[in-house]
């Protein structure tokens, strides 16, 4: 699998910060590596990860030192209230790692405010060299595939993309055929990571699962053979696999190795790869 660019996924060891997680994905084998420059919720530690810090500059090192590549940032998200242009400084530090994609929610449901928005920001990443992909989340307004194709045909930018998440992919109902409905070129990767076959039954146990125990892939009930056939060869993964109960006793390096072993055993068994 050397054409498979694997990057381990910011969520996968939020216990770690930044310059720990290059070096956890650096020993454990990836690589590349994602970063949560913001935090997604008030419950997460918050690091001082935009502008020229020393969270930043350490980070800096870690990655000239290991030779590791940052894949993507996060999390933008996109509420009713959002000024594009306080998103700045944001990408323009995920530029200084090196990154190449932005990772956005929609959380505004208006749709044309929303769309207006997500190309604005597109158009503010554009000159830095990122792209902006938007992520199908079944409790935000972008809920599926459907919703991001929309989405992207009324924002009509060339760095705009999607980003497609195994278990949100499921859980939102998706179906393979709406893969062909985006626009050529707008997958520029895909999250794995597995789950039980049965959907949650409430929105509690939702975001439990899909923000604090998921499954390694290969692991779980989800189809994730038919999904990666239904994607382009050898896409990008972004291993995102959060393991609360499990960090609790097993080390990020550890969990991170059983992740890429695992994803690569999938990859072999299923395509062959």
């Amino acid at each position: 699998m050397p054409n498979r660019p694997f990057a381990l996924a910011a969520l996968t060891v939020l216990e770690l910060t930044p310059p720990e997680m290059v070096s956890c994905a650096a020993e454990a084998g990836y690589s590349h590596v994602g970063l949560r420059l913001i935090p997604a919720t008030p419950n997460e530690p918050q690091h001082d990860m935009v502008g020229d810090t020393p969270l930043v500059r350490e980070t800096l090192r870690r990655l000239a030192d290991t030779g590791m590549q940052v894949w993507d940032i996060e999390i933008l998200r996109l509420k009713p209230e959002t000024r594009i242009a306080d998103f700045l400084a944001v990408l323009e530090t995920g530029a200084c790692l090196g990154a190449s994609n932005v990772l956005v929610a929609g959380n505004d449901p208006e749709a044309a405010r929303l769309a207006d928005n997500f190309g604005r920001l597109c158009d503010l990443a554009a000159p830095l060299g990122l792209a902006i992909n938007i992520e199908p989340m079944p409790w935000t307004d972008v809920r599926n595939l459907q919703d991001a194709a929309a989405l992207l045909a009324a924002a009509k930018r060339d760095n705009a993309g999607v980003l497609i998440d195994a278990i949100h992919f499921d859980r939102g109902h998706c179906r393979l055929d709406d893969i062909a409905t985006l626009p050529p070129g707008s997958l520029r990767y895909a999250q794995l990571c597995d789950a039980p076959a049965a959907q949650p039954r409430d929105l509690d146990e939702l975001l439990r699962q899909a923000r604090t125990e998921r499954l390694p892939p290969g692991e779980g009930g989800l189809k994730l053979v038919e999904l990666l056939r239904a994607l382009p060869p050898n896409l990008p993964l972004s291993i995102e696999v959060p393991q609360e109960v499990l960090a609790r006793s097993v080390g990020a390096v550890e969990r991170a190795r059983h992740l890429k072993a695992a994803t690569e055993r999938l990859l072999r068994e299923g395509l062959g790869a």
